[in-house]
């Protein structure tokens, strides 16, 4: 396919548009736009910082259409809206394109769409007045009219944090998921977090080390591909979040010949961490239904070089559980959930969840949960984990379950964390919220007492 200009951006606009008619994850819609459009590994990765940033800033650049142009953003075009946030996104958020470039490629990503000259025009017009308002316009971090810091998230999400944990901290946690999170890395078995650091200064990559996660290394400015970073392909580390690491060490304490189930596994992050924190003769099993990430599991599984110690279905808890009587001391339910904990990191879940969801996925974690418990062997412990702040999908589903199975208590999970992750605790749950640092999680330790 020959280059033509606005490639890119072309596929900037067209993800959004098509994100907002399927509500389907954003990552596959940027996968599949991108083949179609035959980009290359530089193309896609600014195509997808441009989606994830203007899903990231969305009330603001609406904030900024508003005041450029005389027709309601809700009448435009739906394609010509997005075109305009691509563009003002990239005018107003990012300073590593110039702005010549960011308003000619959109506009050539318009042209590509085989809209009228008008249509054209209009965005030009608007994205070049934008230049010209510039120093009259506030900054993504400023406040609106009202004197109100945009939030960028739907009103009903902000509300319930409003209720839950005051102003300042929904603010917080608001401005936290509307910048580009860090990249965080879990080291493989032998691998010192100072010996990894120094291999990336030789590759010129800075790095810190994680401040709550003993293993884990920040990489806060890389931008390339994680397939690039070094020691991806020899198993030198995995990608994972530091609330990710901590709340699989609430597995503990691990002992001799430990039969260890994680659920719902997805594409292995804590599955092979349990694998390492584990003994050598104990045994992991790990169950994901979906096959895409069935398959990502596998291959994680052998670039960590855990293949020996992990057995892998692609099944259901419930279809496992009626083919295996098998009894477990440690079992991990990393259960389905609305996800609003990792929307800096997934921006398109804070637009396509809705409040009703909480109670729908409530039941379904309630099942898992209740599967699981019947299956743990007296004194055998359950970690309950969602990456969700709502108590609908923590602390309520808890509290149930704690009512239905008097055979369980709820222990402090402190006691399994390292002195520096005791400030993400609440009350007794394992509980960081979004920040520069850290994904925000839920992490609750159960055991069977009888």
């Amino acid at each position: 396919m020959k280059k033509t200009a606005g490639r890119s951006r072309f596929t900037a606009i067209e993800t959004l548009y098509r994100l907002q008619k399927s509500h389907t994850f954003v990552s596959r819609i940027i996968d599949r736009v991108a083949s179609e459009n035959d980009l290359n590994s530089q193309d896609r990765h600014l195509v997808m910082n441009i989606c994830y940033g203007v899903l990231r800033n969305r009330d603001y650049l609406d904030y900024l259409m508003a005041r450029l142009c005389r027709q309601p953003v809700r009448k435009m075009k739906p394609f010509i809206y997005h075109a305009l946030s691509v563009g003002l996104y990239q005018l107003f958020c990012l300073d590593r394109i110039p702005a010549s470039a960011a308003v000619n490629e959109t506009v050539n990503g318009v042209k590509m769409a085989r809209l009228s000259r008008p249509l054209q025009g209009f965005v030009n017009g608007v994205l070049r007045e934008s230049l010209r308002q510039r120093n009259h316009l506030p900054a993504p971090d400023g406040v609106d009219d009202t004197g109100k810091p945009f939030l960028n998230h739907p009103q009903w999400l902000t509300n319930r944090w409003l209720r839950r944990f005051g102003r300042k901290t929904m603010q917080a946690v608001c401005l936290a998921n509307n910048r580009e999170p860090v990249l965080c890395l879990r080291l493989a078995r032998g691998i010192s977090v100072d010996h990894y650091r120094h291999i990336l200064k030789t590759a010129g990559i800075d790095s810190l080390p994680g401040e709550y996660a003993p293993d884990s290394v920040i990489l806060s400015h890389y931008h390339g591909a994680i397939t690039e970073v070094p020691g991806f392909r020899k198993g030198l580390f995995q990608v994972q979040d530091q609330s990710a690491q901590l709340a699989v060490g609430l597995l503990g304490p691990f002992r001799e010949r430990e039969r260890i189930l994680d659920c719902c596994a997805g594409v292995g992050g804590k599955t092979i961490l349990a694998s390492v924190l584990s003994a050598e003769n104990s045994r992991i099993i790990a169950l994901e239904p979906s096959r895409l990430r069935f398959r990502q599991l596998q291959e994680n599984i052998e670039r960590m070089g855990e293949q020996k110690r992990i057995v892998v279905y692609n099944t259901a808890l419930q279809d496992f559980f009626r083919s295996s009587r098998l009894l477990f001391d440690k079992i991990l339910v990393d259960a389905p959930c609305s996800g609003t904990g990792v929307v800096g990191r997934q921006p398109d879940i804070r637009w396509n969840r809705k409040e009703n969801d909480l109670v729908v996925n409530q039941t379904r974690q309630l099942q898992i949960l209740e599967a699981a418990a019947a299956r743990v062997r007296p004194r055998g412990c359950i970690v309950y984990a969602t990456c969700s702040l709502e108590e609908e999908e923590n602390e309520m589903v808890i509290n149930t379950f704690i009512a239905r199975n008097q055979a369980f208590q709820l222990t402090d999970a402190k006691t399994y964390l390292p002195t520096e992750a005791h400030c993400l605790m609440r009350g007794p749950y394992f509980f960081p919220l979004p920040s520069q640092r850290v994904d925000g999680f839920f992490a609750a330790r159960l055991v069977r007492v009888s």
